[in-house]
């Protein structure tokens, strides 16, 4: 997979890349991520990048001619599975989306910044538009970052153990259920005896049984789902 990201902060995005399994994948040649200083497209002297809003009002927006001279560049050298747009006022990202784009081949995330971008730009080039939740951050360049997260875990081969993304949160519409480590017993508090029983389909039984009891106090939204 390869993921292209433009951005106005690439120094604010980049360490999330050099650690942890986003490092572990690009490291192993499974993902490659570039980033694009939008900054580079900018108009003039002063390298502008944004305006004041048409009809007045507090805040700047991001212009049109920057952001196309990047995408266009970026699009004359190789197709994009889906050109994603991180802002608020989008669809919240989740598990079945990550799944989705985890199986495209090139992915280009444009983060937004000030009070968003020229609305022109989300008519003619984005495919996708996504939030990472109901609030609003300085930039989209954290939220690019959880999203490429989300989805590169996913690729066969980043995780150790590839059937524990089956097993997550919200692949079934379930929260997890609780989990346990050694010891067996802390300050009296003990591990479930289920846990310690060897008894693999009571194990599971267990299981679905917390999931289905924890989601249906935090998130009983998902049953609805």
């Amino acid at each position: 997979m390869r993921v292209d990201i433009i951005t106005v902060e690439p120094d604010l995005i980049k360490s999330p890349f050099q650690n942890s399994m986003m490092k572990r994948a690009i490291d192993k040649g499974l993902a490659e991520v570039h980033f694009h200083n939008l900054r580079e497209f900018g108009q003039g002297n002063y390298r502008q990048i944004d305006d004041y809003q048409f009809g007045g009002g507090a805040g700047m927006v991001l212009m049109i001619e920057p952001i196309a001279k990047c995408i266009e560049g970026l699009l004359a050298e190789r197709n994009y599975d889906e050109i994603i747009y991180m802002t608020p006022d989008a669809p919240t990202l989740n598990q079945a989306t990550a799944n989705t784009l985890s199986l495209k081949e090139n992915i280009m995330i444009l983060t937004g910044h000030y009070k968003g971008v020229d609305q022109r730009v989300r008519d003619k080039y984005i495919t996708k538009e996504i939030s990472i939740g109901d609030y609003v951050l300085t930039g989209g360049e954290l939220a690019a970052a959880v999203l490429c997260d989300a989805v590169i875990r996913l690729i066969p081969g980043v995780l150790g153990d590839e059937t524990s993304a089956l097993t997550d949160s919200f692949q079934d519409n379930l929260l997890s259920p609780p989990v346990y480590t050694r010891p067996s017993e802390y300050e009296g508090m003990k591990v479930p005896d289920v846990l310690l029983s060897g008894n693999f389909p009571k194990i599971e039984e267990w299981r679905s049984e917390k999931a289905y009891e924890r989601t249906r106090e935090i998130r009983p939204d998902l049953l609805d789902e």
